[in-house]
């Protein structure tokens, strides 16, 4: 093999490795960067009368994009109570979840890798708390005026420890995750939102589907209506495998 031949073959090989991977990414060419935006919901229903009941709804929502990375934050608080009139009033539900995912950005436009993370504290769920940890690519088909879509697939782990009256074995493992995220907007500022994942393991699959539309009221103030669906193949002892979530809340946009 002659010089010139073997030089060649050195050029087409790291041509593939910059295609892949560069040190200085190059930006998406319609990202605004940079930019952070941070969005605050709340929903409250109290009931008076023959039943008593209230209930709180609260998260943050938080984008973050620079030249090389574009994260996403998260944080959750569930908290419902009811009674008939003149009874003490117990708790129906109570939970607070937090996620963040971290995306590389990579040469191409559109394509990363990522690290993902969550923690799940649900006190009717059979569990004291979970969280989990994944890592893998992602890749954002496209993004216009109107709509952007997004996914991202990996390997991770999944770390539980079950509540004192769970007697069923659902124990850490290996999980496969995958989400999926797509995003329409309207001219009048109208947004439809609608992301799903799922993680699968060994013994149980998590999977946790949210649509919500939201509309400006006026400024940054707007309505948000969500229909959330959670399941799982497997689970503690008296637990329904399906849940259900409707909500209305307004949303304020810090930033």
């Amino acid at each position: 093999m002659s010089i010139f031949s073997s030089a060649a073959t050195f050029a087409q090989a790291n041509d593939l490795i910059q295609t892949l991977y560069h040190a200085e990414p190059v930006a998406d060419a319609d990202d605004d960067i940079p930019h952070f935006n941070l969005d605050g919901e709340l929903g409250i229903l109290v009931n008076t009368g023959n039943t008593s009941a209230a209930s709180v709804k609260a998260a943050i929502n938080a984008d973050h994009e620079t030249q090389e990375w574009s994260s996403v934050y998260f944080a959750e608080l569930l908290y419902k109570e009811s009674a008939p009139i003149g009874a003490k009033r117990d708790i129906s539900a109570q939970r607070f979840f937090s996620s963040a995912q971290f995306d590389y950005k990579l040469v191409a436009n559109g394509r990363r890798v990522f690290m993902y993370g969550d923690y799940e504290d649900d006190r009717f769920t059979g569990y004291e708390h979970r969280a989990s940890i994944a890592a893998g690519y992602s890749e954002r088909l496209w993004r216009n005026e109107d709509s952007e879509f997004r996914y991202s697939i990996g390997p991770g782990y999944t770390f539980i420890e079950a509540a004192d009256d769970n007697n069923t074995m659902i124990n850490d493992g290996v999980i496969v995750r995958a989400s999926a995220e797509y995003k329409y907007r309207w001219s009048s500022g109208a947004k439809l939102r609608q992301f799903v994942s799922t993680e699968a393991g060994e013994e149980n699959t998590k999977s946790r589907s949210e649509t919500s539309l939201s509309a400006n009221v006026f400024g940054s103030l707007a309505m948000k209506l969500s229909f959330i669906l959670n399941h799982e193949t497997d689970t503690a002892e008296n637990i329904a495998p399906l849940s259900t979530e409707t909500s209305v809340a307004l949303v304020y946009q810090f930033f």
